[in-house]
């Protein structure tokens, strides 16, 4: 695996795929996926200039960023289950995967306890699928107000996973759904969300003509993952 080269790949794609959009290279940020990857990994990335980490696990995360370089950040992009919460807090800069009122609610009061406001991006459902997690639309348009008034929380945007596709073009119309929604939830809050994280390894030059301001890449910059084996397999 080249990494530097990999990272120039990406780099150049996100280039063209801004140009095609119309928009500017620095409008959209570069956050490697680091899942399954080994702390060497993401410390040769950090040293090619990455400075945006993502993790799917809290306890993967809680043993690799003590040896990842310092001045990195750190984003949960997986699943939170509200015992995990305190964790988190205290590990992410922002958490993208919040997906109900019940979870917004335990990481206010957790980053209450922690004297820290904590960034986060509210995960979508965009496609409706049973197998995922995130927001129904409609049910995040209602609670939107009261995800808003918790005070130890600032909402910055949406994250959404779209259905898998064996074209990229297939995708479209899950991302601009989300942005659509986007729009209306800044309707209701009357203020800017300036973050949509979508967009990952096999269609994030699709996501980023349709908006995306973070797209979240792992496969095609550290190469295939390494999973460790089954116990007994």
């Amino acid at each position: 695996m080249d990494l530097a080269a990999n990272l120039a790949s990406i780099q150049a794609r996100m280039r063209a795929a801004c140009d095609r959009a119309g928009r500017t290279p620095d409008s959209v940020t570069l956050l490697a996926v680091a899942k399954n990857q080994p702390p060497e990994a993401v410390s040769a990335a950090a040293a090619l200039g990455v400075s945006l980490i993502g993790e799917n696990r809290i306890q993967e995360a809680r043993a690799k960023i003590p040896q990842c370089p310092g001045r990195l950040r750190w984003h949960m992009i997986g699943h939170l289950q509200t015992n995990k919460v305190r964790d988190a807090v205290e590990l992410f800069s922002m958490i993208e995967s919040v997906d109900s009122l019940r979870l917004a609610e335990e990481i206010s009061k957790r980053a209450a306890q922690a004297a820290k406001t904590l960034p986060i991006l509210l995960e979508v459902n965009v496609a409706g699928e049973a197998s995922k997690f995130g927001y129904p639309p409609a049910r995040l348009l209602a609670e939107l107000p009261q995800l808003n008034a918790l005070p130890r929380l600032e909402i910055h945007g949406l994250m959404c996973v779209p259905p898998a596709k064996p074209l990229a073009e297939l995708v479209r119309p899950f991302f601009r759904e989300l942005r659509a929604l986007k729009t209306r939830c800044e309707d209701l809050l009357g203020a800017p969300l300036p973050c949509l994280s979508m967009g990952m390894s096999g269609d994030f030059e699709v996501a980023i003509e349709e908006g995306a301001t973070l797209i979240r890449v792992g496969t095609a910059l550290f190469g295939a993952r390494s999973y460790a084996p089954r116990e007994g397999a």
